[in-house]
C-alpha cells in the first residue's frame, strides 16, 4: 500500500526533528540528524542548514509493515507557506506538530484550514513534552476549541489496534450504527478498527499522540498507530493519470516535474499527455526518479500512489493533472507584495531575466513581470525572508549578485458600473472589431466571461480567440496600471473580414474595447487584506482594539474564554503586517496572532495611492483606448470618446 504522509507546523515545533526520528526509526537513515546541529537528512540545502528552517517541500521513502511511505516535510515559516501549500494537494494523509510548550501558534491555523480545504485527513502529535512548561491536556483543549471537537489523545488509549474504554465511547459516539451494535453485542476489535480508519479518511474524526523527537520520546507508538490508521486505495489497472506538485532544474537546466501517479502506471518512454493552460501536450518521458532528500535513484516504472520525478516534459505547471485536461489548482496562499531586483550595471538583464523565469517555473507565486519600458524585472512575494534567502539561491544556482528594492503592496483594480467597451483595429490589411459589456463582479472572484455571441455574426473561432485573448495575461486598470479584477466580461457581438483579418487582430481590438470599457467605467482602486485572529488577555484588548481601528481594520464582536478574549475581523496588510512585532512587545510574548490573506477590498487611502504611483494611463506601452479605423486606404486613430459614433456594428 502506497501512503504520500505530510508533516506540517508552525516553525520551530519541531517538525524536521520529528521526521528524522520516522526515517531512523523505519532504517531508512543510519543517524538522526538535528536542525541546530546542520545535520538534518531532510534539510538538505545548504540554505536551510544556515538558517535552521525548512525552506523546500522535501521527501523521503520509508517501507514499514507492509505500506511504502513517501513522506513530505515542508516549510513551517510564513514566507514559505506556498511551497508548503504546493505540496498538501498529493498527501493522502498529513500529521501537525504542536509544541506541548507554545501550543496552538499563529501559522498553526493556517496550516489546518489549508487542509480542511484540501479535505486532507489529519493527525496531531504534541511535541516537546519533555520541556519545562509542557502542557499537554492544555494543548488538546486548545485543539478542541480552535481547530476540531473530534480529537481523541491516544498515547494511552491504543496499542496494537486495541482500544481502550474511553476510545471505544468516542468512535461509537460518531458512528450511530456502531453505537447499535456497541449496545448489542460489545466491543469488537476489526470492525472498530475498521470504522475508525474510515472515520478519519473522511475527516470525521483526528486522532491526537504526544511525545518528544529530540528525546524519541512517543515516536514508535505513533507511527505504529499512524500504519494501521491510514489505508488508501489506488487504482493500478486504470490509465495513467498524476499531478504535478513541483517543478525543479538540474545543474544541466532540465526541467524536473514531481509527480503523484493518480491512477494506472507509468514507464519510460511512455507518452504522456496534458494541458498546459490553452493546448493539450504529447511529450515522452526520457527518465524517471524516485527522490530521497537531494538523491535519487532511476526506475523504469512506477504506478499508482507513488510519488516520482520525471525528465523530458517541457510545459508542466505546479498543480496540473496529467492524462487528462483539467485546470490548475486554485491556491490559497497568494503573495501580497512585490518587488524589484536590483542589479549591478554589468549583468546582462536579459540573462537574467531567463535565470528568473526558470525560478517563475518552480514557485508560479513569484509572478516574475518583465517591464519592458523600464527595463525591469519585478517579483511578487511573501515577505522579507523569502527575498533574502532568493538572494542566496540566485547567487548558488546563476552566480548572479541581486538584492531587492523594499517591498511594496500588491494593489488591484476593479469597476463598480456597468459599461459597454467597444475595440476596431484597422490598420490597411487588417480588420477586428470587438464589443465586450464589463460589468462589477463578485468581490475576489477575478475575472469571468460570459458569451452573448451569436455565430452569425462572428464565428466560434473567433469567439473562442476573443476569449483566449482576455486571460493571456493580466489587464492594467486606469488608476496606478495595476491588474483588473473582479469584473465579468461579456462578449456581446463583433465583426471579421474575409479577406482582411488575420492573426492578433481580434487580439488588438479585444484589449482596445476593454481599455475603452474601463475609461467610461467608475473605478477603483482595491488593496490586500488580512482576516486576523488575535488572542489576549482581556485586559489588553482595549489596546487591541484600538490599534486594529488605527490600522483601517474592520472587528467582530469580542468572544472571551476565561481570561481571554479572541479577536477576529479584517485589515489592510499594508498597515498590519508587522504588527506582530509590536503585539509580542507589549504583551511579553504571551499573544498570539494569526494572519492569513484574505483577497482584496476597497483601498483605504486610494487617493494618497494614486498619487504617489502616478501612473500615466497614456503613455502605457501595452495598452491603449484608442480605435483604428481606415479611410481611403489609409489608417487613422481615433480616442476613446469619439470612437463608439464610427463603430461598425452599431
Amino acid at each position: 500500500m502506497n501512503k504520500t504522509i505530510g508533516i506540517l507546523a508552525h516553525v520551530d515545533a519541531g517538525k524536521t526533528t520529528f521526521s528524522e526520528q520516522l526515517l531512523y526509526h523505519t532504517k531508512s537513515i543510519k543517524q538522526r540528524g538535528r536542525v541546530d546541529h546542520k545535520d538534518a537528512f531532510l534539510d538538505s540545502h545548504e540554505i536551510e542548514r544556515q538558517r535552521g528552517i525548512t525552506v523546500f517541500a522535501d521527501q523521503a521513502m520509508f517501507s514499514y509493515r507492509n505500506s511504502n511511505y513517501y513522506l513530505i516535510d515542508t516549510p513551517g515559516h510564513v514566507d514559505f507557506s506556498t511551497e508548503m501549500e504546493r505540496a498538501i494537494q498529493v498527501m493522502d494523509y498529513a500529521i501537525i506538530i504542536i509544541s506541548a510548550v507554545e501550543g496552538i501558534e499563529g501559522h498553526t491555523e493556517t496550516v489546518w484550514a489549508l487542509l480542511r480545504k484540501y479535505q486532507v485527513p489529519t493527525f496531531f502529535f504534541i511535541n516537546k513534552t519533555d520541556r519545562v512548561g509542557a502542557d499537554v491536556e492544555a494543548v488538546l483543549e486548545e485543539i478542541r476549541l480552535n481547530l476540531t471537537k473530534d480529537i481523541f489523545e491516544i498515547t494511552d488509549s491504543f496499542n496494537d489496534g486495541e482500544m481502550d474504554e474511553k476510545f471505544i465511547e468516542f468512535v461509537a459516539e460518531r458512528n450511530e450504527n456502531l453505537l447499535e451494535l456497541y449496545m448489542e453485542t460489545g466491543y469488537q476489535k476489526d470492525i472498530w478498527l475498521k470504522t475508525l480508519q474510515k472515520m478519519i479518511y473522511q475527516n470525521q474524526a483526528f486522532v491526537c499522540s504526544s511525545g518528544s523527537a529530540l528525546q524519541d520520546i512517543g515516536i514508535e507508538q505513533f507511527l505504529a498507530a499512524i500504519d494501521q490508521l491510514t489505508v488508501t486505495n489506488y487504482r493500478t489497472e486504470q490509465a495513467f493519470s498524476g499531478r504535478v506538485y513541483k517543478i525543479r532544474h538540474d545543474e544541466n537546466g532540465a526541467r524536473i516535474s514531481f509527480i503523484k501517479a493518480l491512477s494506472g502506471g507509468l514507464k519510460v518512454r511512455d507518452e504522456v499527455r496534458y494541458w498546459n493552460g490553452q493546448n493539450e501536450i504529447s511529450e515522452k518521458i526520457t527518465q524517471i526518479r524516485v527522490y530521497g532528500g537531494n538523491k535519487y535513484n532511476k526506475v523504469d516504472h512506477v504506478k499508482a500512489g507513488e510519488l516520482f520525478a520525471v525528465t523530458g516534459l517541457s510545459m508542466t505547471t505546479v498543480g496540473r493533472c496529467m492524462g487528462e485536461k483539467t485546470e490548475t489548482v486554485d491556491f490559497e496562499m497568494m503573495p501580497a507584495l512585490k518587488s524589484k531586483v536590483l542589479f549591478e550595471p554589468s549583468v546582462n538583464i536579459k540573462e537574467a531575466l531567463r535565470f528568473f523565469k526558470i525560478l517563475d517555473a518552480e514557485d508560479p507565486s513569484l509572478n516574475v513581470i518583465w517591464e519592458e519600458n523600464l527595463q525591469q524585472i519585478h517579483i511578487h512575494v511573501m515577505g522579507t525572508i523569502q527575498l533574502e534567502v532568493l538572494e542566496q539561491v540566485v547567487l548558488e544556482r546563476f552566480q548572479l549578485n541581486i538584492s531587492f528594492e523594499e517591498p511594496e503592496i500588491l494593489y488591484r483594480e476593479t469597476i463598480v458600473s456597468t459599461v459597454i467597451g467597444y475595440g476596431h483595429f484597422e490598420p490597411l490589411g487588417h480588420y477586428a472589431e470587438v464589443h465586450l459589456k464589463l460589468e462589477p463582479g463578485e468581490r475576489n472572484s477575478g475575472i469571468t466571461f460570459c458569451n452573448a455571441c451569436h455565430a452569425d455574426d462572428l464565428t466560434i473561432g473567433n469567439q473562442n480567440l476573443i476569449e483566449q485573448h482576455l486571460f493571456e495575461r493580466e489587464h492594467n486598470g486606469l488608476l496606478t496600471g495595476s491588474p483588473l479584477t473582479d469584473v465579468k466580461v461579456t462578449l456581446l457581438t463583433g465583426l471579421a473580414h474575409n479577406k482582411h483579418t488575420s492573426g492578433g487582430d481580434f487580439r488588438e481590438a479585444t484589449f482596445r474595447a476593454l481599455r475603452h470599457g474601463l475609461e467610461k467605467a467608475s473605478n477603483n482602486l482595491l488593496e490586500p487584506i488580512y482576516e486576523f485572529k488575535i488572542k489576549v488577555t482581556i485586559d489588553q484588548m482595549g489596546r487591541v482594539l484600538a490599534d486594529i481601528q488605527t490600522a483601517f481594520g474592520k472587528f467582530n464582536p469580542p468572544i472571551t474564554e476565561g481570561n481571554k478574549a479572541i479577536l477576529t475581523g479584517t485589515v489592510p496588510v499594508a498597515t498590519f503586517m508587522t504588527y506582530s512585532t509590536q503585539l509580542a512587545s507589549f504583551t511579553q510574548g504571551k499573544a498570539t496572532i494569526n494572519l492569513v490573506f484574505a483577497g482584496y477590498d476597497r483601498c483605504h487611502n486610494e487617493k494618497e495611492i494614486i498619487e504617489r504611483i502616478a501612473y500615466n494611463k497614456n503613455a502605457d506601452p501595452a495598452y491603449t483606448s484608442s480605435s483604428i479605423f481606415c479611410s481611403k486606404g489609409q489608417g487613422y486613430s481615433v480616442p476613446w470618446d469619439e470612437a463608439e459614433k464610427e463603430m461598425h456594428c452599431l
